[in-house]
């Protein structure tokens, strides 16, 4: 076959890269350059200049041809800005999600279209299984190196024409003795990490720098609006957070959390755990690889956080996406992905909505 290869620069995508020279594909490799890495102060930031380096030293060393790709502007645009966007209107956003379903498998995966390649492979660590139904998205072999969550998005045209080379490997170790083995130069570097545009780790400051409308102090309230504290910024609070709380941390004998996010107002709400716990969620851009469910709905499990366990749950499609019913009640973040699985398998998934957008994105019903 004739595979483009998304290399980032980093261990995993390289060893997708050497894997299918060393299969016999004919490989072309592609880069992506994603912000001014000059501007970067955190380590292990992936998508910088260093990163571009590495991924051309290995494509030299496979002898295969490799281009880079300016993606910035439409990076800064798809991703930064709508990332604080969510942040400024009280949302957590998952910006890995949109990165991938933008630059990556949207503008990268069209660029590989226009070629006139068979296939696209990625480093992500996932599978891909061929299904009675055509191709499957499943979690991959090492449950610890999970990013299924985070290609929910993925549609059905996508998984049809994407490989994940790596779904199927053990654990990092055996990808970086397979670096070893192919010796590339890469072997030993560090995994990237998240948000490599956040350069100086902060979230809360490129928010406050992009968004200054909701830049400055502001109230802690309880859900009768009460006034318990003062905080420094919203884009400092998520829900579910239970830091940052002050002197309002504690109230009644009971440990106080926030429960939701006035961005308007500049007021944090906080509460016992109760009054942020629901069983129904409301979610927005769905995408469904499977066929969408009756009006029996869907049993399923559902994963509300990247690192949380699965819950069981109930799923009908309705107007503008789906409603999930949580077996048991959960205090779900507005903005994060809320993904189905059967097993291991995808079965799609969509953003949590906020509990006063149109159509009501959380109850306590």
């Amino acid at each position: 076959m004739r595979i483009l290869v998304a290399m980032s620069g980093g261990v995993d995508s390289s060893v997708v890269a050497a894997r299918l020279v060393d299969e016999g594909h004919e490989v072309i490799g592609a880069t992506l350059q994603l912000y001014d890495s000059r501007e970067s102060t955190k380590k292990g930031a992936c998508c910088a200049g260093r990163d571009i380096h590495d991924a051309r030293r290995v494509a030299d060393r496979l002898g295969i041809p490799h281009y880079v790709i300016d993606a910035e502007s439409r990076f800064k645009d798809s991703v930064i800005s709508t990332f604080a966007d969510a942040y400024a209107a009280g949302e957590t956003p998952v910006p890995c999600v949109a990165c991938n379903q933008g630059v990556k498998f949207t503008d990268l995966l069209g660029m590989a279209r226009d070629l006139g390649v068979d296939a696209m492979a990625t480093g992500h660590y996932v599978r891909r299984v061929e299904g009675p139904d055509g191709p499957e998205m499943h979690r991959p072999v090492d449950a610890g190196r999970d990013q299924s969550w985070f290609l929910f998005a993925t549609t059905r045209d996508q998984l049809d024409f994407l490989r994940f080379p790596l779904g199927d490997m053990p654990d990092k170790a055996a990808v970086r003795a397979e670096a070893e083995r192919f010796g590339l130069s890469v072997a030993t570097k560090p995994d990237s990490q998240d948000l490599c545009f956040v350069t100086d780790g902060s979230y809360a400051g490129l928010v406050e720098k992009l968004r200054p409308d909701v830049t400055g102090a502001g109230e802690i309230v309880d859900q009768a609006g009460h006034v318990l504290g003062q905080h420094e910024g919203v884009t400092r609070y998520t829900v579910g957070q239970s830091k940052r709380l002050g002197n309002a941390a504690m109230r009644d004998g009971a440990r106080q959390m926030v429960v939701g996010i006035q961005p308007a107002s500049r007021r944090v709400v906080i509460g016992p755990r109760a009054q942020a716990v629901t069983r129904t969620l409301m979610l927005r851009d769905m995408n469904w690889l499977i066929s969408p469910p009756g009006p029996d709905g869907l049993r399923c499990v559902v994963q509300i956080r990247a690192r949380e366990a699965v819950r069981p749950a109930t799923v009908w499609q309705v107007s503008g996406g789906a409603r999930v019913e949580l077996d048991e009640g959960a205090v779900p973040a507005p903005g994060q992905a809320c993904v189905l699985y059967d097993g291991s398998r995808v079965l799609g998934g969509g953003f949590i909505r906020r509990p006063d957008s149109e159509g009501k994105g959380v109850s306590d019903e």
